[in-house]
């Protein structure tokens, strides 16, 4: 039987015994996830949670069974509904792929490029929740932004959180998706599934929760969707066009080989997150060999 805490019991020491039974079912952040447990049924900001504890406000009801569903490692997100990339709030649930922070560097890196240039079209394959394309379609205004999704669940959770920020979505396979579109692109950035076979995930919420169709990258190495998505990006882009793709720390000097050694693609670099590992790397489409080809600005 859930634990409830009586009508007189004060927040603050319901978030007290929350961060403790956390805590105790190995929860990272055991504290941080009481508060925004509580914060999801108070409707109100962290910030504000803490100030109503320090009031003297009572617990809200099915507060413990909300902790509770985190105690067996049910995702955070998946028990409020909601995850925050960047400056965008998306809808996610079962099915969902719950986006990463690290991931966050890579749309920053996408973003940059794409503000360089006037109206540019970029594309998100495999885009999951639609955290990417999202962002992208946040901070670059003007953008025509697309983004393909190969699993109906994520589409459904994608098309949620894209299609009234004017983003054109995609069901498809990201390694033949848009072929009419093909050399029309300015910037292809992806996150597509790189898990080795073998590496099971240590973090229950990831193995237990994330769609294994968005974890496992395909072979011994993980690499055939990764290699997968950049001969995309190669026919999807124009010439001198921008691809980004994140990829696991132990994969980049294999992505960065790979890269280098197709003709398609040249400055070729790879890219650090910010606790320093190396979580990605961009290319430049190549130019054609005539060198009075069109070329996007």
């Amino acid at each position: 039987m859930n634990e409830q805490p009586r009508s007189d019991q004060s927040l603050e020491a319901a978030l007290v015994r929350a961060a403790g039974l956390l805590n105790d079912a190995g929860v990272p952040s055991p504290s941080v996830d009481a508060h925004l447990l509580a914060a999801h049924l108070l409707g109100e900001p962290v910030g504000r949670v803490k100030t109503l504890a320090l009031l003297g406000a009572t617990a809200p009801a099915g507060f413990f069974d909300l902790v509770a569903e985190r105690e067996r490692r049910v995702p955070l997100q998946h028990i409020t509904g909601v995850a925050h990339f960047r400056r965008v709030e998306l809808a996610v649930g079962p099915g969902a792929f719950i986006p990463r922070p690290e991931t966050e560097s890579v749309a920053q890196l996408a973003i940059d490029h794409a503000l360089t240039l006037t109206r540019p079209r970029v594309v998100d394959l495999g885009t999951g929740s639609g955290a990417i394309a999202a962002a992208i379609a946040d901070e670059v205004p003007g953008a025509d932004v697309y983004a393909v999704e190969f699993s109906p669940l994520a589409y459904a959770w994608a098309e949620r959180n894209l299609v009234r920020r004017g983003v054109t979505l995609i069901l498809g396979d990201l390694r033949d998706a848009l072929g009419e579109e093909d050399g029309s692109f300015d910037v292809v950035v992806s996150n597509p599934p790189y898990i080795p076979s073998a590496a099971v995930p240590r973090e229950p919420e990831v193995a237990d929760h994330d769609p294994q169709i968005a974890l496992y990258g395909g072979g011994a190495d993980g690499l055939e969707l990764p290699k997968a998505a950049a001969l995309s990006a190669a026919r999807l882009l124009v010439p001198g066009g921008y691809f980004v793709m994140e990829h696991a720390e132990v994969q980049a000097p294999a992505i960065a080989a790979y890269l280098k050694a197709d003709q398609h693609w040249t400055a070729v670099q790879t890219h650090q997150d910010l606790t320093g590992r190396d979580r990605s790397t961009s290319a430049v489409r190549s130019h054609p060999a005539h060198p009075d080809a069109p070329v996007k600005e």
